[in-house]
This record gives C-alpha cells, sequence and structure tokens, in this order.
C-alpha cells in the first residue's frame, strides 16, 4: 500500500466498457471541442458514509466499478484517448477495446467534516484526492497518446467518502459530463441494471455540429501551435501559491430574489425593466464579481485609484444546444459551448450602481447569445486571449443548472461539490445549493488577505439586501 500525502493508496486498478460492448471508433474534435486543449477539469463530491473501510471495499467498491464499466460503454469517449498528431493533423478521439479510465481507492486519516467544510481552508488540503491522470505516451507513427480520465475514491473511515474525477475539458463539456455521472449513479442505485438509462442516453454524433464558416481552420492553428511546442508530457502545469485559501458561500433563495428586485428597482423605467434578462444566474454573478473587485482593491490597498477607468471583465460559458443555426439535442455528448466576456470599467463595478449594471451586461450578453448562433465566432476565442492579457478577468465555472448534487451512488445524495481547478485560474465556481431549492453555491480560491476582504464585503453587502 504507497502512501501518498494524506491518503494511502488502498488499490489502483483499470476500468473498460464490458469487452466486446463497443466497437473501434474514431471521433472527430469539433470547433467547439479544440478550443479547450489542454484544460483538465476535477471534480470532487463528497458523500457521507458511516462505515469503515473493509465495509467499502466488500460491499460498496464492487458495484461502483461494475456500474462504471457498464455506463462507460453509453460514454466511452471518457474510456478513450485523444490522439494528437503533428501538424497539419487533425486531433481526434480513439476507443478500442480495452481502452480504460484510471480508477485508484485510497484512505485519508484527515478529519471528513473539515475537509469538506464551507469555511476557508488551505487549498493544498483538498490536493491528496484529486486523481492524476496518466503520463500520455508517443506512438510509433509520432502521434501523441492522452488518456482521458482518472477517477479516484478516497474513503474516510466511518466518515464519507470522496469521489474524484479530472478529465479532458476537449472531450466533453460540464453538461456532458454531468450527464455521465447521473447515469453512472443510476446504474449503481438499480444494482446494474442498465435500462434505467433507456430514456436519457447520450448522443454521441459529431456530424450534429456543422461549421458553415470555416471555424475548424482557425481552431486548428492553435491546437497546431500547442501541439508543436509541448511536450508529450504538457498537460496544464500550475504552481500552487503558498498562501491561498478556498471557501464556499450560499447565496440562499431568498438573496437571490432579493437582489433580482434591487436590479429590478433601480431601472430607470418600467419599460428597462422588462427588457432587462435578469435571473439567479445573472444576479450572482454580478453580485459575487462586485465583491470579488472590491476584496481586491482593499486587500491591496489600493489608494492610487490609477485603473479605475480601465475595463474589467467577466467570462461566463453559454450552452449553444438548440440555440444554433442547426438543430442541436440536450443530451449531445461534447463541448457545446461559447464564451460570453462582457467589461465594465472599475469606478462603475465598486461604485453605488455597481451590481445594476454588471447584471445589465450580462443579462444583455446572454440575450445577444441566445440570438446571434455562430456569426463572429472565428473571433471568440482571439478575442478571449486579449481579455485574458489584462490579468483583469475573472471566469466563471460551473452551473446550477448541472444539478451537481442529484449524484446518489446508493447511499444519499454529496453532502459537498468541489471544483478543485479553480485553484489555479482564480475562477468562481457555481452550483445549486444542495439544502434550498433555489440557492446558490459559490466557491472561490483566493489568497488569505483577499479571501478575509471578500468574506466582510460579501456578509455586509447581504445584509443590505
Amino acid at each position: 500500500m504507497a502512501q501518498t500525502g494524506t491518503i494511502k493508496v488502498l488499490d489502483s486498478s483499470h476500468v473498460s466498457p464490458p469487452p466486446s460492448s463497443v466497437p473501434t471508433t474514431s471521433l472527430p474534435l469539433t470547433h467547439f471541442d479544440l478550443p479547450w486543449f489542454p484544460c483538465n477539469i476535477e471534480r470532487l463530491f463528497f458523500y457521507k458514509f458511516s462505515h469503515p473501510t473493509l465495509h467499502f471495499m466488500e460491499t460498496t467498491l464492487p458495484m461502483l466499478k461494475c456500474s462504471l464499466s457498464l455506463t462507460l460503454q453509453h460514454f466511452f469517449p471518457y474510456a478513450a484517448n485523444i490522439m494528437c498528431p503533428q501538424p497539419p493533423g487533425k486531433p481526434y478521439i480513439h476507443y478500442i477495446d480495452g481502452d480504460f479510465v484510471t480508477f485508484t481507492v485510497a484512505e485519508s486519516a484527515a478529519d471528513f467534516n473539515h475537509v469538506k467544510a464551507n469555511y476557508p481552508r488551505d487549498i493544498k488540503l483538498l490536493r491528496p484526492f484529486v486523481p492524476q491522470l496518466p503520463p500520455a505516451r508517443v506512438a510509433e507513427d509520432g502521434i501523441r497518446v492522452c488518456p482521458i480520465t482518472a477517477f479516484q475514491v478516497t474513503v474516510f473511515p466511518n466518515s464519507g467518502i470522496c469521489i474524484g474525477s479530472t478529465y479532458w475539458h476537449v472531450v466533453g463539456d460540464g453538461k456532458s459530463f454531468m450527464h455521465f455521472m447521473r447515469s453512472w449513479t443510476a446504474v449503481c442505485r438499480s444494482g446494474g441494471d442498465l435500462t434505467c438509462l433507456e430514456n436519457s442516453l447520450p448522443l454521441i454524433n459529431k456530424d450534429v455540429i456543422k461549421d458553415p464558416g470555416g471555424i475548424e481552420l482557425v481552431r486548428l492553428k492553435n491546437y497546431w501551435h500547442w501541439v508543436s511546442f509541448s511536450n508529450e508530457n504538457s498537460g496544464p502545469t500550475h504552481a500552487i501559491a503558498e498562501d491561498k485559501v478556498r471557501a464556499t458561500f450560499v447565496l440562499g433563495r431568498a438573496h437571490a430574489e432579493r437582489l433580482k428586485h434591487l436590479v429590478t428597482g433601480q431601472c430607470r423605467d418600467g419599460v428597462e425593466s422588462e427588457q432587462l434578462h435578469i435571473s439567479t444566474f445573472v444576479v450572482t454573478s454580478a453580485f459575487v464579481w462586485v465583491c470579488l473587485i472590491k476584496s481586491k482593491d482593499s486587500a491591496t490597498n489600493n489608494l492610487s485609484r490609477d485603473d479605475d477607468d480601465k475595463f474589467y471583465f467577466l467570462l461566463f460559458p453559454f450552452d449553444c444546444r438548440n440555440r444554433l443555426e442547426f438543430p442541436v439535442p440536450p443530451t449531445y455528448f461534447g463541448n457545446c459551448l461559447r464564451p460570453g466576456v462582457v467589461d465594465v470599467t472599475k469606478s462603475e463595478l465598486i461604485g453605488e450602481n455597481g451590481i445594476l449594471l454588471a447584471s445589465k451586461v450580462i443579462g444583455n450578453k446572454i440575450k445577444e447569445m441566445e440570438r446571434s448562433g455562430l456569426r463572429g465566432a472565428e473571433h471568440w476565442i482571439s478575442t478571449l486571449v486579449e481579455r485574458m492579457k489584462s490579468r483583469r478577468l475573472t471566469a466563471v465555472a460551473g452551473s446550477p443548472k448541472f444539478h451537481v448534487y442529484d449524484t446518489d451512488f446508493g447511499w444519499g445524495r454529496p453532502c459537498k461539490v468541489e471544483l478543485t481547478h479553480i485553484d489555479y485560474d482564480g475562477a468562481i465556481s457555481l452550483a445549486e445549493c444542495k439544502d434550498e431549492p433555489g440557492g446558490i453555491e459559490v466557491g472561490l480560491a483566493l489568497n488569505k488577505n483577499q479571501m478575509d476582504e471578500f468574506i466582510t464585503i460579501f456578509e455586509q453587502s447581504l445584509k443590505l439586501l
């Protein structure tokens, strides 16, 4: 048994779809997939589990792995590899019989209640529970072969379980992954009965995505640059700051409703109010964005105000399924996101009407994207890169619509779900509230000084609603 950090590895294995259940398959990557090289998504699901490790290994683990194998036959790209040829080759997903996801079982002596808490904790606390993808290899023909998915189950004896996942975003977006997770949990709950998936199978057909404007070539140029200047093991590499902490904040349904009333009440007239796109997502994103900018200002004692007239940017993903010039069904497996980027000057954001202004630009951007389809798609990524260079961009990850808490393997719903890749990029993670319908959980990873300021500003702002 290997000891790694605060965990003891009990078992390491491979889980494949059942033999001969999936034919050898190659899937091209669409112009929606290609921009995600080489981004990985890390998500942890925590469950209460009041049994010793031996009980888990003997009674729970066999069905967990069996149901994963059965589910993978319908979501086989997660068990496949990404094939990355040198220019001018095009990358693709390739599955052959026997391909697998890595599956690690570990044990931790850490305090489960502390690990899953909402209050600030050192970001390094969760790193031992995040599975590592196997290293890439180079095939004889020079193509780089990259494993796509890894899982790790960590048992906290007599307290809980963490099911951790790491996967390449290029294979599918959050909606696709959560479709897979809900399917896996359903098969596990049913004791391995695949009939529970009959009405919710994924559509794995890349022909659904059209490319009327030749967007793929623009995206391929970015891929060729990446594959030419990276070595075979160069997934994303990140340094973890020493003083960073992560915390979860809950915006209850009542708070969200008050925010909506605040925004509509500040509009100049009823016509402007009716034209606004105001949702829980819009007002939550605006509220947290404003609190973040204010907290950064306070933490750095920025008295000069030399950047008050500079634009700050918010990036959020927009699901294009059924919102394009061609039909893309909700069950489509893959990526179907476009970047929504809005800007507001810092002085406006931290001013008296900051939440209103942020809500208006976010809402207006959503309405624009709902009707614009692929118009201007060739510029989406280059525009985003320019905004990122400013170092004044904040991203939103996750979505309350993913229903991450509807993932019950048979021992209850999760007591906490975390997106751990926000440790690196400073994004805001959003999920539905596990305890209150209509509420939202907000995850942040900040340096300790800024987190202290954010907590103060966040709590004071809620009291004023």
